[in-house]
């Protein structure tokens, strides 16, 4: 694809995506150097007058709109003829795709994910704003696991001149009866939507299905959807509850606004109570409004029951007893109480559905043949035209794009979109992936010896992120003295990069072992980090074994060795030799002879 730049600023790079009115692009904000994602209006649409206002309706309106659970709109313009918007651009998958892969999800992921739509819808209800197109398709979930809602394409404001064209908008699997029937929506009609979605994600399946649009359209009107719990056994009651409630056929008796199901949601995801009574299990009558015609109410207060319309085909109706005297076992078993004349008009009332669809049908079709388009997303080319040309259709542009869902050259995308309904012969524009993306890399620049800020000024320049971290160390104060990764190595742009400035050399207080016995200095230098060294003197003030002093002390690098003097005691006295021998010592020979005379004298 040639490298388009819209509005003088968006730098075109990959198709993303495609819907039923526009393109998905990402590309380059020139301006403010980031990634977005640019939603282009389809050729086709983009010359109609109605399209082109409803298209700039959208971005005026999601642009008011602010809400962790809505992709957000930056900007939007007109480049030439092509119509365009700027959003936030997502990672992750659509929750379509990610039931598709694994089936019905967990009730408390389900109820996550409804009280999070809640959140969107009731910032969007509240600017007067219906999203009319809510389908897992245009919910993306995030890496985190939290979701946006996307696309507000066909989204209108109440007081828009737009709202009362009669179009039957958004896909069949997801409409509410009003809608079907092309009558005035409010809250309740999104909240109808979400329900469909909450039973999609709870059983891994719509409720209603058939051949074409018109088929599953009839089906939102005059049916009842099984209960999810006969496909999922795992569905407790009161998921169930709130489900089919959202999906009750009267506006009236579905939740009245976002608000009032978050709040109930959310109390069952914290296990409280949920006062959410048994749905409807029988038809009643509802208003049809027709093109033009006078408005044809089927009432009765004896029973809900419905009488089923000629050629509908088979129903998933189980009825049960409730107040009154219903308890029909099928749409024919049981006349309502005045006669005939009201099932005829039951019956006029279905045809009058069933005329307004074929009229839109036909209005979109221009009266040729009508196809299903087939679902190719996860085909191969190969397989995708095979496929598209048995459907009598032919495949138009095919495009190539990056995905993380879908394997190389496998189709990742595809306009229009599977299960639509189109005139024979007509084009299927198909995306094949590329695979993932390519990761775009650079190499770390070197940060050893930069103060932090010129670290972090470098990282960022680089396209990478910094996260600084102060230590002790050698190295000069202020600076960097270690990172990781190391420089030059290639990674990944916006990786994080670790890096420790130095808060200067590492030191300690010595502790002060003056007095203690060398067995007790020893332990209190030691669990300080110190090493330990020994010199012994002798003191007559320090007793034996007790430290006369250490050396050195105040704030030591962790590892010094400190040396103590250990006393031995008081210093011993030396030993002296006798005197030698003299006249008056007593052991002389004249003291002995003296003696010895005075001794014999005395004799």
């Amino acid at each position: 694809m040639v490298q388009q730049v819209l509005g003088g600023r968006y730098l075109l790079k990959d198709k993303v995506g495609s819907g039923g009115m526009a393109t998905v692009y990402r590309a380059q904000d020139q301006v403010l150097d980031r990634t977005v994602a640019v939603k282009i209006m389809l050729p086709q649409y983009a010359a109609d007058a109605t399209f082109a206002a409803r298209f700039k309706q959208e971005a005026q309106a999601a642009a008011g709109l602010s809400s962790p659970y809505i992709v957000g709109v930056y900007d939007w313009g007109k480049d030439g003829d092509t119509y365009y918007i700027v959003m936030e651009y997502l990672r992750g998958t659509d929750l379509k795709s990610g039931v598709r892969s694994h089936g019905a999800l967990d009730p408390k992921k389900v109820a996550q994910i409804g009280s999070q739509i809640c959140g969107a819808l009731s910032v969007a209800h509240k600017h007067e704003i219906i999203h009319r197109d809510i389908k897992p398709q245009n919910i993306m979930v995030l890496p985190d696991g939290n979701i946006k809602v996307m696309d507000f394409g066909i989204a209108r404001a109440k007081n828009s001149h737009l709202t009362q064209d009669n179009n039957v908008l958004g896909t069949a699997h997801y409409v509410s009866p009003e809608q079907t029937r092309g009558q005035e929506l409010g809250p309740t009609s999104d909240i109808y939507s979400l329900g469909v979605v909450m039973y999609e994600c709870a059983t891994g399946q719509v409720p209603f299905d058939g051949d074409d649009a018109i088929s599953v359209a009839l089906k939102q009107v005059n049916e009842l959807p099984v209960p999810p719990s006969q496909i999922n056994p795992n569905l407790d009651a009161d998921l169930e509850r709130i489900i089919l409630k959202c999906m009750e056929k009267d506006p009236a008796n579905r939740f009245q606004t976002a608000d009032e199901l978050r709040q109930v949601l959310n109390s069952y995801l914290a296990g409280r109570q949920v006062d959410v009574p048994e749905p409807t299990r029988v038809l009643g009558a509802v208003p049809v409004s027709g093109m033009g015609a006078t408005e044809t109410r089927v009432m009765s207060d004896q029973t809900q029951a419905m009488v089923r319309p000629v050629g509908s085909g088979n129903t998933a109706v189980r009825p049960s007893s409730i107040s009154g005297r219903s308890n029909a076992s099928s749409y024919e078993d049981e006349e309502p109480k005045g006669g005939k004349g009201k099932i005829i008009a039951g019956i006029i009332a279905a045809i009058a559905v069933i005329g307004i669809i074929a009229f839109i049908a036909m209005s979109t079709l221009g009266g040729a043949a009508s196809v299903t388009v087939p679902n190719v997303l996860g085909s191969t080319e190969e397989e995708a035209r095979e496929a598209i040309e048995a459907a009598g259709l032919e495949v138009g542009h095919v495009d190539h794009g990056y995905s993380d869902e879908f394997a190389e050259d496998e189709v990742m995308g595809q306009t229009p979109s599977g299960g639509m309904v189109r005139r024979e012969g007509d084009e299927v524009d198909i995306t094949i992936s590329r695979g993932p993306e390519p990761v775009e890399t650079v190499p770390v620049p070197n940060l050893m010896g930069m103060t932090q800020e010129e670290a972090e000024q470098a990282l960022e320049e680089a396209g990478l992120t910094p996260s600084a971290s102060t230590e002790a160390n050698d190295a000069e104060e202020g600076t960097v003295f270690e990172q990781s990764p190391v420089a030059d190595e290639e990674v990944e742009k916006g990786t994080v990069v670790t890096f420790k400035v130095s808060s200067g050399p590492d030191t300690t207080a010595v502790p002060n072992v003056t007095g203690d016995s060398r067995s007790a200095a020893t332990s209190a230098l030691s669990n300080a980090g110190f090493g330990v060294d020994y010199e012994e003197r002798y003191s007559s003030s320090v007793a034996a074994g007790y430290v006369i002093s250490y050396s050195p002390g105040g704030q030591q690098a962790p590892g010094t060795t400190i040396t103590l003097v250990i006393s031995l005691g008081p210093e011993p006295e030396p030993e002296t030799d006798p005197e030698p021998d003299s006249p008056e010592s007593p052991t002389s020979p004249d003291q002995a002879v003296t003696g010895n005379g005075d001794e014999e004298a005395s004799q």
